[in-house]
């Protein structure tokens, strides 16, 4: 135990002389978090909380045109703005760029008569059904002409599917209203009062929203309790560009082979180094976390909200830490130069990490490259966190992640021990 604690005590002195390996460790994973989690809340805003801003240009002066405006409002998807009467289609590009909107519409002068028309035609229609004279002109032009939509091209496919969704069901419900006032018209001779009309035209059906969190919470996901996870992973990986190249250099020094000669045994310097460096992985852990948790709100950020199972997050970050220290010794064993070591691993660190979803997700990956995810250690880390942070889940929830994460750790220490052989180190 004496030996083991010296050992540890010379691996510190020598990790705190590494200044650049310190800043790599901590500096750039903060520095990374934060410019990160900055950038990518404003997108889950977009999604989650704020509406899409959409300049709408009424060419059109009739009650349906207002009616429509008034049903894209209350949808809740939309921030409308209305452009002057005189805007035309071919400058509402210029206005969106000016009132940084990314959806326009162009409502025809000709909408409301065309409406009115179409209305009057499938209640005649309807009347006759009944046994009741009612107008349908052959020749009346009941077709509609189509809405123009301008969006940003940043404006992804599914969001706007989304919005030609919403607007055809405000047309709808424009069209459904001016056809049930023109029929009930037809029939009784005056006005279908306001009461009916929205009992018939809005829907009584309850939909129930039930999560599919472990814990049933209805907490919405955010940009950092996405991203805080993620960095500390790639963090705690990036441990290699110290500890790889402290391998390197006791290979090139002999310490080794000084280690035969000496009344101890080789694992005792490799436990040290783990040791060592897995409380370094646990420090940055706790260093990130708590910047999530303290930090952020000062920076206009959502706090990040820890699983309620600390317990759980205590061990992912312990075995994943592990994982990380064992593939930095695995490096520095193989590596016959320094350069190539921090060459190596700095590059396979970065495609470990697009390959296990830190990012790009899992779920939108195609082919191999899904496959391929299962062979990182980082797409078991991530998938642990997930369902601690996100889904709020518990150690059992988790089991299949980490037993994943532990057994590549036992096969990384493996790979090692045989490199060590076959360098003749041990």
């Amino acid at each position: 135990m004496f030996k083991l604690w010296i050992t540890i005590k010379k691996d510190i002195r020598v990790l705190l002389r590494d200044k650049v390996g310190i800043a790599l460790m901590f500096v750039m994973p903060i520095l990374l978090v934060i410019v990160v989690t900055s950038i990518q809340n404003s997108t889950f805003q977009l999604v989650n909380k704020n509406k899409l801003p959409i300049l709408i240009s009424n060419q059109d002066t009739g009650d349906a045109s207002k009616q429509l405006v008034s049903a894209l409002s209350k949808i809740g998807m939309f921030k409308v703005s209305l452009t002057p009467q005189s805007r035309d289609a071919a400058s509402i590009a210029d206005a969106m760029h000016n009132k940084d909107a990314v959806l326009g519409i162009v409502i025809p002068k000709d909408f409301s008569a065309k409406v009115s028309a179409k209305s009057k035609h499938v209640a005649g229609k309807a009347m006759n059904s009944f046994g009741l004279e009612g107008d349908t002109a052959k020749n009346a032009d009941t077709n509609i002409d189509p809405l123009t939509i301008y969006y940003n091209p940043i404006l992804q496919e599914s969001l706007r599917l989304s919005v030609k969704g919403a607007l055809q069901s405000a047309m709808q419900m424009v069209e459904s209203r001016q056809t049930l006032r023109t029929l009930y018209y037809s029939i009784n001779e005056k006005q279908l009062p306001e009461k009916l009309e929205n009992e018939m035209l809005n829907s009584q059906t309850t939909v129930n929203e039930i999560p599919v969190s472990k814990d049933g919470t209805r907490r919405t996901p955010n940009a950092t309790q996405h991203n805080v996870p993620a960095w500390t992973i790639f963090a705690m990986f990036f441990v290699i560009m110290s500890l790889g190249g402290s391998v390197v250099r006791e290979k090139v020094s002999g310490s080794f082979i000084r280690l035969k000669t000496l009344p101890t045994n080789y694992w005792v310097g490799l436990l040290s180094k783990q040791i060592t460096y897995m409380g370094v992985t646990m420090l940055q852990a706790l260093v990130i976390f708590s910047i999530g948790i303290w930090l952020f709100p000062f920076m206009n950020l959502p706090a990040l909200n820890l699983p309620g199972d600390i317990g759980a997050l205590a061990i992912t970050t312990l075995i994943c830490g592990w994982c990380a220290v064992s593939y930095a010794i695995c490096v520095g064993v193989f590596a016959d130069t320094q350069e190539q070591a921090n060459g190596f691993g700095a590059v396979s660190i970065v495609i470990l990490a697009a390959v296990g979803g830190l990012m790009v997700p899992s779920f939108a990956m195609q082919g191999t490259f899904k496959s391929a995810a299962n062979l990182s250690p980082m797409h078991w880390c991530l998938e642990a966190y997930y369902t601690l942070f996100l889904e709020n889940g518990k150690l059992k929830d988790i089991t299949n992640n980490l037993a994943a994460l532990f057994a590549i750790t036992v096969l990384i220490q493996v790979v090692t021990y045989f490199g060590l052989k076959r360098k003749n180190l041990i």
